[in-house]
């Protein structure tokens, strides 16, 4: 037996295995630069590079937006997984499975509520992650949940958007939520309460088509896609080329649909100034001293 070649190789191979250095980059998706992971975390993914805003977690969204990341995380209704039995290539159930699994989360949303500015607030916000952001049954009681919350506390609502729509597996159960959620956002607004919407990447189908459009105030993370259907579809549709930028934070912002188009960096100060004066409460912290965590 030759040490050298049977015992050391294989043990160094080992522990310089690919999948180790993977774990240590990420590569841009829009420039292409190939980015540290601890320097990304660092600067709230952002590339340094070309400023692309990359996806982030409900959790470190969270705690981007509450003074001191601290929070405490509402309870939703809990409901039932697969009420109309559905199957594709593989069952509903698995899938919801497999993506609670993943994400350590039980589904496409979390409803939180603390301190913005030292005003008090309700979040809620979507994770693209859980089966791309769609929107089921439970996406609706969240959002339902978020709004009772938020009056019964006499607080501003922010729901932070990122979702490909409906979710198909609920069938015509997802498509009532456009309406559900449209209601209780509604019942925010009579009792004067503001509700503002932070848009990310992407704020698709059901979900623009309902409750992420109807904000007093759209803020829109730069870069960002905010649309209906995809370009693709209505270009195929109106048989015309659309515009360059088309479907993205800045070009909505140009044509009226978007309020603010906002960094990542600068998305907590902003926020702070648009709750205190829509709450008429001068916040605890002055804005200029917020800085990105």
């Amino acid at each position: 037996m030759n040490w050298l070649t049977d015992f050391v190789r294989p043990k160094v191979k080992k522990i310089t295995a690919k999948e180790i250095a993977d774990n240590l980059w990420t590569k841009c998706p829009n420039c292409g630069q190939m980015l540290f992971n601890k320097e990304l975390e660092k600067n709230n993914f952002v590339c340094h590079k070309c400023d692309h805003h990359l996806r982030l977690s409900v959790k470190k969204r969270l705690e981007l937006l509450f003074d001191n990341g601290e929070y405490k995380e509402i309870v939703l209704p809990t409901i039932k997984d697969d009420p109309l039995n559905f199957k594709d290539s593989k069952r509903y159930t698995d899938r919801l499975r497999t993506y609670r699994k993943n994400t350590g989360e039980e589904d496409a949303i979390k409803v939180a509520q603390g301190e913005i500015g030292g005003i008090t607030s309700v979040v809620a916000v979507m994770n693209f992650a859980f089966m791309g952001g769609s929107m089921g049954m439970a996406v609706g009681e969240g959002i339902v949940k978020a709004a009772e919350t938020a009056i019964k506390n006499n607080c501003p609502l922010i729901a932070v958007t990122a979702s490909g729509g409906a979710r198909m597996q609920e069938g015509m159960l997802s498509l009532m939520q456009m309406a559900r959620t449209t209601a209780a956002v509604n019942m925010v607004k009579e009792k004067g309460l503001p509700y503002i919407v932070i848009l990310t990447d992407p704020t698709t189908g059901g979900v623009s088509a309902s409750f992420a459009m109807l904000g007093d105030i759209h803020i829109a993370e730069k870069g960002c896609m905010i649309g209906f259907a995809g370009a693709r579809v209505i270009e195929q549709t109106i048989r015309e080329k659309l515009p360059e930028g088309f479907q993205r934070a800045e070009y909505l912002k140009e044509h009226g649909m978007v309020d603010m188009v906002v960094r990542r960096a600068d998305m907590k100060n902003e926020l702070v100034k648009v709750i205190s004066i829509l709450m008429h409460q001068k916040p605890k912290i002055n804005t200029l001293s917020i800085t990105a965590r």
